[in-house]
């Protein structure tokens, strides 16, 4: 089926135009760097873009600096329209946000091209949605090119086609929009909630299970640490390095953009720990005619750390139930060979995925990017553990699996609520800028 196969079913009242007719766009070159000779303004970033459907005062803003030139050729408007130009992946690319809120000193950034409606012919809340819609962004994203990283060429922006309807009809579909998208975000936002309170139910269960055990009469000592508090008094506190035989890192060689078919050979992508759970499907194809690593092959039982992400994500851990054949480890993540006649991988996924065990894992980060941060294998050698015996760790995990199935099943089910919702809105978004819901009767 064609990419445009849309303007085939477009209402009769209706054009399809290429953008540059009913847009006037620039991409900007406006960068982060401060210089003494120009004037201080306000940058609309990437993620400004990226994270936010609109743009309003209300958004923490980086502070920059521009020429005048720059600020009066990439200066936001009302109803501008700004897209991310640049993505790591090609199908994630043209993201728009609206500018419903500006200032004279608010910057369109690099990375960003910025489009601006011809008043009498595009609504800039008509032209958001447009680029919102999955069956017209597309076009974009085939445009993008690059190998690791991706862009849109200038000329394809314009080049792109677009559904214009009459202009009462473009400010019609964005309020109708704005209602029912609204109407769905709530329905979202309430689904989050709930995710939390699950969450919140299973982590209360868990810690109460790895730091206190399950009898509420036994005895209680001081762990001697002090994030850590009372443990019951049968347990030890031990330094990681002593539960640990080998501790080593992975390898990332330059490997294929897909999935790993079952035969082949697939080195695991940074998400593949995530939320101590591991996902063996996150993973990208090496080529057939590498050298590979075998000894670097993940297997049942090891227990895997990431080494480099965000400040809140670096260090997840998971203990590794199944995997595939032929997954290679990844230079951000650690495996650990531990010592299983002593801990329990199952018992000290639990504990580090707890605040009491990520405190410590957040404070070892380092890093001189706000967004990006490691952790040494000393680091993780020195990071405490609480110590039941072998016996009573397993009955522990046994116990959390028990009281927490039910959680997880409500959990994916909430999940899948949340996912059929976004479906719905994007589909709600595609039908409406392509003329396939009259808003005039809804």
């Amino acid at each position: 089926m064609s990419v445009l196969a849309w303007i085939d079913t477009l209402p009769r009242d209706w054009k399809a135009k290429p953008l540059r007719s009913t847009v006037d766009y620039v991409v900007s070159n406006v960068d982060k760097v401060p210089a003494d000779d120009e004037i201080p303004v306000r940058l609309c970033n990437y993620t400004d873009v990226y994270n936010n459907e609109f743009i309003t005062l209300a958004l923490e803003f980086m502070q920059a600096t521009a020429t005048e030139e720059e600020i009066a050729k990439f200066g936001l408007r009302v109803d501008d329209v700004a897209i991310t130009k640049d993505s790591e992946s090609w199908d994630d690319i043209g993201v728009p946000a609206l500018v419903r809120e500006t200032a004279s000193d608010l910057v369109c950034g690099y990375h960003l091209a910025l489009l601006r409606p011809h008043k009498q012919q595009m609504d800039g809340a008509f032209l958001f949605r447009c680029l919102q819609a999955k069956p017209v962004r597309v076009q974009l994203e085939l445009a993008a090119n690059g190998v690791t990283r991706f862009g849109i060429p200038k000329s394809e922006i314009g080049a792109m086609t677009l559904p214009v309807p009459p202009l009462p009809q473009q400010r019609a579909i964005a309020d109708y929009l704005d209602r029912e998208t609204a109407r769905l975000d709530a329905l979202m936002a309430a689904k989050e909630r709930v995710l939390e309170l699950l969450a919140e139910k299973r982590r209360a269960l868990i810690t109460r299970a790895v730091t206190r055990g399950l009898d509420p009469r036994a005895p209680l000592r001081d762990s001697d640490i002090p994030w850590l508090g009372e443990i019951p008094a049968h347990w030890q506190s031990m330094r990681l390095r002593f539960l640990v035989r080998h501790l080593e890192q992975g390898w990332s060689p330059e490997a294929e953009n897909r999935e790993p078919g079952d035969e082949e050979w697939g080195v695991l992508k940074l998400n593949a720990v995530s939320r101590g759970r591991f996902n063996q499907s996150a993973a990208k194809a090496l080529p057939p005619d590498f050298a590979i690593r075998a000894d670097l092959e993940v297997h049942r039982g090891d227990f895997l750390v990431t080494r480099s992400n965000t400040p809140s994500l670096v260090g997840d851990a998971c203990f590794v139930e199944e995997a595939r054949p032929h997954l290679m480890l990844c230079d951000l993540t650690y495996r650990l060979t531990l010592r299983e006649e002593v801990i329990d991988g199952k018992f000290l996924g639990h504990f580090l995925t707890l605040p009491e065990g990520r405190g410590q894992i957040e404070s070892d980060a380092r890093g001189t990017s706000g967004s990006m941060v490691k952790i040494s294998q000393e680091h993780i050698k020195d990071w405490w553990i609480p110590l039941p015996p072998l016996g009573e760790q397993v009955e522990l995990v046994a116990h959390i699996g028990r009281e927490t199935g039910a959680l997880d099943e409500m959990f994916t089910a909430t999940e899948r609520t949340i996912d059929l919702l976004k479906e719905r809105r994007a589909a709600l978004i595609a039908a409406a800028v392509t003329g396939q819901i009259d808003v005039r009767a809804a």
